[in-house]
Formats: structure tokens, sequence, C-alpha cells
């Protein structure tokens, strides 16, 4: 049983359990906060104004994980329109994944074909792509030269999608 003190006028009793089940969202943010995601704790800072500015990065990066979990959502083990769905489904029933959730899982590719990956695995593949600088040394010259590969068609859709993801503020 749910009750609020806000009036039935305002708030249905279908909103109000929306509601409710929304906190396991923000459970799930101080869990990635404290847990093995961003490592809050233990904070080890002997000056008082560097807890917060820990704390502050913290969330920054949190925030920059969000953003990216959601613009990233085509290439990973996430339900797209679960969100849209929220709000037209009946709010007590357990929810069902959707017709391309379940066409994503069953075939563990992207509607583009390529493989669908968790959050760290993206991660780390985009981690592989590094920038190389070489350097040859003879006695009176030195060449420098720099090597960029080519991102591979898992990379080049992630980078895509960043750029895709609308940026606000001025």
């Amino acid at each position: 049983m749910l009750r609020t003190s806000e009036p039935g006028e305002r708030l249905s009793a279908a909103d109000t359990v929306r509601s409710y089940k929304r906190l396991a969202e923000v459970e799930r943010a101080f869990r990635c906060l404290k847990g093995i995601d961003l490592l809050v704790r233990p904070i080890r800072h002997r000056t008082e104004a560097r807890v917060p500015a820990h704390i502050f990065l913290c969330l920054l990066a949190y925030s920059v994980e969000w953003h990216l979990r959601r613009a990233w959502a085509p290439l990973l083990f996430e339900d797209e329109e679960r969100r849209e769905e929220r709000n037209r489904r009946d709010p007590i029933r357990p929810a069902e994944p959707s017709a391309s959730a379940r066409a994503k899982k069953s075939s563990h590719q992207t509607a583009d074909g390529l493989p669908l990956q968790s959050f760290a695995t993206l991660l780390a593949e985009l981690a592989s792509r590094a920038r190389v600088t070489y350097e040859i040394k003879s006695a009176d010259v030195t060449l420098t030269c720099q090597q960029v590969p080519e991102p591979t068609p898992l990379q080049a859709r992630a980078y895509e999608l960043i750029r895709a993801f609308p940026v606000t503020g001025n």
C-alpha cells in the first residue's frame, strides 16, 4: 500500500506507483556511486575542502555515465523503449521487455548487425583505440610520425551516437 499527501486530481494512483518504482533508479545510482562502478568510498583526503570536491567529481562522473548509457542504448543490452513504455503500461503488472529488446537479447546483435555490449565491454572496446607516435632519431635529425588507426565498426557507431546526442546549454 502506498500513501501520498498529494490529492488524487494531482497525482493518480497509477502515477503514485510509477513514482515509487522510480526510486529503484535512485537506489541503483547510489549503488553505482558507492560500489564497483565509481568508488566514492573510501575517501582518503586530508583536507576538508577535498572531500566535497571528490564527491562532486564522482557525481559528475555518474552524470557522464548516465548520459553515455542513454546515448549508447542501441549498442547495449538495454530496452530502448522502456522509458516511454513505463508511462503507458499498467504500473502494477510486471514489466515486459519490448519486441526490439527481445530481438536484441535473442540475437545478441544490434539492428545494424553489431555485437551487443555491456557498458564495461563497450568502454574497453573504445579504450583499445590509441594514437601511436613513432620517433626516429639520427645524429642530426629527429623524425616523428603519428598513426591513428581507423575505428572498428562498433567504435565508429559509438562515436556516431555520441555526436548525435543532443547537447543543451550555453
